[in-house]
């Protein structure tokens, strides 16, 4: 089946005008990302859109939620007037499972437990045209990959990680719900012009080294924010050598490194990979105007006078790395790997070693990691470490129980988990002897945050390709290096390890008995959406209060954030997922992660007002009720990893009214426009080293808040002197509007309720 064909034709009927179109207006060659961007504009242009300056307005051809972030998008958009969103949309309930046991009773346990918000979600879709993909269909990424992706396309999806689909060519991009939300109901969607990053690739991997390392390479030159406002575009002999899900896997990662997205040109292994996913059409299309679905040849040529900056990997030389621990950046080759872990005197003791997820778990990588686990039972090794498996969807499990992959992976005593997000964003119930004891995890997921997988800030999580997590497993100690090292089996015999091997494309095709989709109502005016009113999981929202005109004066302060402040420190995932569609109850783990300057300590901060120590959430509820509003002060890339946007609601719910950092991550900096809060930041970064603990905080100039003007912060001291200095803002008028309006779904429901 091939799904929404009459859009994709449409898209591709109108590439090529578009993109002549641009070059003539450009006086120029194009990248891949200019070819896709300008046609996908909501409006057309005569003038171009300058790089990392210009707002542009854009028209997705699709968009995508998951079901921790569809809750609260789709329940902003209720009310905005609707009957139908304006294009093709889906859900996918993929991040409430949590593992526990293995897959059958993880996922019996959660359609139990989730019942009534996979039912919100099931008759919520219905209702307004959404496709819906049932617990246990896979997770969304995988899914969107072997659906919905195609060439050229442009997608938005409300999980930091949509880039996955750049896999197949398609500039696809995390947001927040509000943003869905624009899109769903037919308005223009925003996003200020990328700037381009390109990544030539040059000599073809072999042997241990998978697509992984190339990311993981990235990483390591970029960093976490490295990529922030900006593209990675991936072309080069290199790019075309390796298989489309490999380059999935490439581009989804690419969340780590702050990037707007990331991308491949068409290719033959995108055009295998449609083919083998039912999407012959698809790919024959494609085939039509390949010229248009990568760069133009003077790119290739001279990619240094197309692109803001060039990185160029030789892949006969890369070795594989593994990242970590604590931040996904933190590359190792792993040549120097072992040198590394004893150097830091991290665990060398592998606990539990992961394989799978959104990020890894193509047949490529499934397969490639059954040959590691054959290889163990035909030369006699143990497997030393607990080793799970997470397939991302359906057909791949199918097909790799179906291929006896999984029966390989059981004879080595692997535990085989709910085709869900899992382990990889928290929601993992881990078996551990002392939660405080310092140990060491590997996983082919992409994040690795402190207390991201399992809550143990104890845990030294370490990021790989599955086929080094596997082989790490077997020996069951971090500092095994199976390019060099031997192993001793059960009978003292020493042995290596052979190279890893396997299919990028499964040989007898994929499979599935139900893949788990269900289609929305052909017409769903008269389905009813119920939410209890007394329901502690969903709660109807309510529209937050416009801006009253003046300065504001008198806040106080509630955090003074140190160092890295993650989404995940914002709005924890893990056991507080099933309050994604309960703002007020959700709002009780606001900032609980982010360590307070003043003490060092998570979850404690003085509340001005009586002089006491208290949680975060609980403090600024006390504001509230007095009265008061409050400001949160953060360091660099304030709100980088996950797209979610309850770490922009919680603290504008609560009575936060700015957030003022040193720098903002791209997502959350927008979330917080969207939902009508101030984010700011310090115009000199030392002027964060001015907030004190007991300050009382004025913002000033805002009766005349300008796009580029510059706003002024005044700090009152306990010591009753002052401090003032100026802060900046992104902010164009639409955004202004939105702060004025208080948030952007206040102006989509006043223009509806003019029609």
């Amino acid at each position: 089946m091939v799904f929404d064909i009459d859009m994709i034709k449409k898209v591709y009927a109108a590439l090529p005008g578009k993109v002549e179109a641009t070059r003539k207006m450009l006086g120029r060659p194009l990248t891949l990302a200019e070819k896709i961007l300008y046609a996908h504009l909501y409006a057309p242009t005569t003038t171009p859109y300058e790089r990392g300056k210009s707002y542009v307005e854009f028209a997705p051809d699709r968009v995508a939620m998951q079901d921790a972030t569809a809750q609260m998008a789709l329940l902003q958009f209720m009310t905005c007037g609707r009957d139908k969103v304006a294009v093709p949309s889906t859900v996918h309930c993929d991040h409430l499972i949590q593992a526990k046991v293995g897959a059958t009773q993880d996922l019996a346990t959660a359609i139990d437990t989730n019942k009534e918000v996979y039912d919100f979600l099931s008759s919520i879709s219905d209702k307004y045209g959404i496709g819906f993909w049932k617990p246990g269909a896979g997770i969304i990424h995988q899914v969107v990959l072997e659906n919905y992706a195609f060439p050229g396309g442009m997608m938005i999806g409300t999980d930091s990680h949509t880039p996955n689909a750049g896999g197949l060519g398609m500039v696809a991009i995390g947001v927040g719900g509000a943003d869905a939300v624009d899109v769903m109901a037919g308005l223009p969607w925003e996003l200020k012009m990328p700037k381009l990053i390109g990544v030539k690739l040059t000599g073809k991997m072999s042997g241990w080294t998978s697509a992984k390392d190339i990311i993981l390479k990235v990483a390591g030159i970029l960093t976490v924010k490295g990529g922030t406002g900006a593209i990675v575009e991936y072309f080069g002999e290199g790019a075309d050598s390796f298989s489309a899900t490999g380059k999935g896997t490439i581009c989804n990662m690419g969340a780590e490194i702050g990037a707007t997205c990331s991308l491949f040109a068409y290719d033959t292994k995108m055009a295998d990979y449609l083919k083998v996913t039912g999407r012959t059409e698809v790919a024959a299309l494609a085939d039509q105007v390949k010229e248009h679905l990568r760069p133009d040849a003077e790119v290739y040529a001279d990619p240094a006078k197309y692109y803001d900056q060039v990185i160029e990997i030789n892949l006969d030389e890369l070795e594989p790395y593994v990242n970590g621990p604590f931040t996904p950046d933190l590359a190792w080759p792993i040549s120097k790997f072992a040198q590394a872990v004893k150097e830091n005197n991290w665990p060398e003791k592998l606990d539990v070693a992961l394989i799978g997820s959104c990020t890894n778990s193509s047949y490529e990588d499934i397969s490639r990691s059954a040959s590691l686990a054959q290889q163990a039972i035909d030369k006699q090794l143990d497997m030393k470490s607990e080793y799970t498996i997470t397939p991302g969807s359906e057909v791949v499990r199918y097909t790799i129980e179906r291929d006896g992959l999984l029966n390989t992976f059981d004879q080595v005593g692997g535990v085989v988990l709910a085709n869900a997000c899992g382990p990889c964003i928290g929601q993992w119930a881990r078996h551990i002897d002392d939660p405080n004891r310092k140990n060491s995890i590997i996983t082919s997921f992409n994040r690795n945050f402190a207390k991201r997988n399992d809550g143990y800030a104890s845990t030294h999580a370490f990021v790989a390709s599955p086929e080094i997590v596997t082989a790490l497993a077997i020996a069951g100690n971090l500092t095994f290096n199976p390019l060099t090292d031997k192993l001793k089996n059960k009978n003292g015999e020493e042995v290596m390890l052979d190279e890893p091997v396997g299919y990028e494309l499964p040989p007898n095709g994929f499979a599935a008995e139900d893949a788990g989709y269900q289609a929305p109502a052909a017409d769903g005016s008269g389905v009813q959406v119920i939410v209890s009113p007394t329901s502690d999981r969903l709660q109807l929202l309510a529209p937050f209060a416009p801006w009253e005109g003046t300065d504001l004066k008198g806040l106080k302060l509630l955090i003074k954030a140190k160092g890295k402040c993650t989404t995940d420190h914002i709005s924890m995932a893990g056991p507080w997922l099933k309050y994604r569609g309960h703002l007020d109850n959700i709002s009780n783990n606001m900032l609980i992660g982010a360590v307070n300057a003043f003490n060092d300590k998570t979850d404690t901060v003085k509340n001005a007002l009586t002089g006491e120590y208290g949680a975060v959430p609980a403090t600024m509820r006390d504001y509230k009720a007095k009265g008061f509003g409050a400001v949160v002060v953060g360091d660099e890339n304030y709100g980088e990893g996950s797209s979610r946007e309850h770490a922009a609601m919680e603290p504008r719910h609560l009575g936060v009214r700015a957030i003022l950092v040193k720098s903002f991550a791209r997502i959350h900096e927008t979330n917080l426009k969207k939902q009508g809060m101030l984010g700011l930041t310090f115009a000199n970064k030392e002027d964060y080293d001015l907030i004190q603990e007991d300050d009382t905080i004025d913002i000033l100039g805002l009766t005349t808040f300008t796009p580029g003007k510059q706003l002024t912060v005044v700090l009152h001291h306990k010591d009753g002197s002052t401090s003032e200095f100026p802060v900046n803002h992104t902010y164009n008028e639409q955004q202004i509007e939105w702060f004025k309006a208080g948030g952007a779904l206040n102006v989509i429901r006043a223009e509806a309720a003019k029609k």
